[in-house]
């Protein structure tokens, strides 16, 4: 047991503290503090002895220099149970701190303001806290470390159960939690100037690459039933799929968040109302409209057998014409839409396992992609390159019409986001049939063709990559495709150019691949 007899308190964020200080005082607990920490305890009747005055040196250099100071450390250091130590203390005249409240300086909200300059980024490193965080849990069987309110409420219970003093679980605990966040406090701190003063490549990918996340929810399970997960949020970032909240539904699914992750990234290819339908992360179906019932509707019966357990997105707010769709869709595991208008909610009330996801505004979240491999992990750009109209280049006798090029320029920003091989086949803004993920590229394509339905006659066609060889071309034309964009760059491009000629099918190529592994 650790019976608390000083504790040393400087915060930053000062929320919940009062509580805790009032607990204190019942057990006549002495209490250091510096500034504003101090000024408010005064104003609400909890005696503290200033820092400055403890330790007979003023704050100096603007704050800078408040507790990196002897009399602190040596408190907070000192082995309780080693005869020397405290032989030195009394000497020095030293008292041992048995409980340190500390946060730190807002490093990580002050780097997200827009606009700020490096020497309030700089000003805002702490110092002198994470000194005494890590002095204090590196004495974690005699000093209790509290560097984060979620846990006061922690500390307190334990102060009562145990008359004023914590117990060594409880305080081995909060030094494991305080080394974590002064790693996190560091990384945020190396994150920020690497980038700040590198550029290029370097700054892309730096030496070290340091990466914190904050646990947000267990899940069920993983992709599998006997696969244990759970959802994590990146330290310091505040867009994305973290920003969704549940309307109603079910828990979400390891899987569903990853397939709603997909939808999302789709639907926001597009400028006009647009709907997506994802399955095991590649979709089934997209279609952009000038009304979104309209596009959704398009999506959905692209490929309806399965669409069924199916992830739907949208890019616009939710109107009753679509929700009354959607409900005539059959069976769907999540629906994600920036908003609902008002009663919209309501229709969708009666389906319990249905989760209806808000996803606030749509923005592009443009930050590295890595994989973990064995022992390792690679890092990438994210593929945020967009299609320039212009550089589209002609290559067959037969130029698409502006009808087929918008249609082709449609199925290639769908063909980014599909599993390589990648093949999507497109009737103006609305997929007809897709063919995924297959080792072979004529293979894709014959899946979008059995996959159409016969909705294929007239269509175009798009692929995440070039041709090796000129089958495609041939199930191509055997689907009815009559223009294709792809990025070109085979040593068979003189080939497939003139298939597409016997064929009379019209070709573009982009420079860009897009596969999606």
């Amino acid at each position: 047991m650790i019976a608390v007899k000083r504790a040393l308190i400087s915060l930053s964020d000062k929320t919940g503290i009062l509580d805790l200080a009032v607990e204190l005082k019942k057990y006549g607990v002495e209490i250091l503090s510096t500034g504003g920490t101090a000024k408010l305890l005064r104003e609400n009747n909890i005696q503290v002895c200033e820092v400055s005055d403890y330790t007979g040196f003023p704050e100096m250099l603007d704050g800078r220099v408040k507790t990196l100071h002897p009399k602190i450390h040596g408190g907070l250091l000192a082995l309780r149970d080693k005869p020397e130590h405290m032989r030195v203390l009394g000497e020095q005249g030293i008292g041992p701190i048995d409980l340190v409240v500390v946060n730190l300086y807002p490093f990580e909200k002050v780097i997200r303001r827009p606009g700020v300059g490096i020497d309030e980024v700089i000003e805002n490193i702490d110092i002198g806290g994470p000194s005494m965080l890590r002095s204090g849990a590196k004495n974690y069987r005699s000093v209790a470390v509290v560097c984060d309110p979620k846990y006061y409420p922690a500390v307190i219970d334990d102060l009562k159960k145990n008359n004023g003093a914590l117990s060594e679980n409880l305080s081995r605990r909060l030094g494991i939690e305080t080394y974590l966040r002064t790693s996190r406090y560091d990384a945020a701190i190396y994150g920020y100037l690497s980038g700040y003063f590198k550029s290029g490549a370097e700054k892309q990918f730096p030496e070290t690459f340091e990466l914190s996340f904050e646990k947000i929810q267990s899940l069920r399970y993983g992709e599998n039933p006997h696969q244990k997960a759970a959802f994590y949020k990146e330290n310091g970032k505040s867009g994305g799929l973290i920003n969704i909240s549940q309307i109603q539904g079910k828990e979400l699914s390891f899987n569903n968040i990853l397939d709603l992750n997909a939808a999302l990234e789709l639907v926001k290819e597009f400028d006009n109302p647009a709907a997506v339908v994802v399955k095991h992360n590649n979709p089934c179906g997209a279609a952009e409209d000038t009304s979104l019932d309209r596009a959704y509707f398009n999506a959905w019966k692209c490929d309806k057998l399965s669409a069924f357990g199916g992830i739907v997105a949208l890019n616009r707010r939710m109107d009753l014409p679509t929700a009354k769709k959607i409900l005539k869709s059959g069976f769907l595991e999540c629906v994600v839409a920036p908003s609902y208008e008002r009663g919209v909610p309501e229709l969708f009330a009666g389906r319990k396992n249905l989760r209806l996801i808000e996803a606030g505004k749509l923005s592009a979240v443009i930050e590295p992609e890595f994989k973990r491999v064995s022992g390792g992990m690679l890092l990438q750009e994210k593929d945020a390159l967009v299609l320039d109209p212009k550089a589209i280049k002609v290559v067959t006798r037969k130029r698409p019409t502006p009808q087929q090029m918008k249609s082709l320029i449609f199925g290639w920003k769908v063909a980014k986001h599909v599993k390589s091989n990648a093949i999507v086949f497109t009737r103006g803004t609305k997929t007809v049939g897709i063919g995924a993920g297959q080792m072979s590229r004529v293979d894709s394509v014959m899946i979008a063709k059995k996959k159409s339905a016969g909705l294929n006659s007239g269509c175009c066609m798009a692929s995440d990559a070039f041709f090796p060889k000129e089958d495609a071309i041939s199930w191509a034309h055997k689907a009815g495709v009559k223009a294709i964009i792809q990025p070109g760059g085979s040593i068979a491009d003189p080939k497939i150019i003139a298939a597409c000629d016997r064929y009379k099918i019209a070709m573009v190529t982009t420079g860009i691949r897009h596969f999606r592994h």
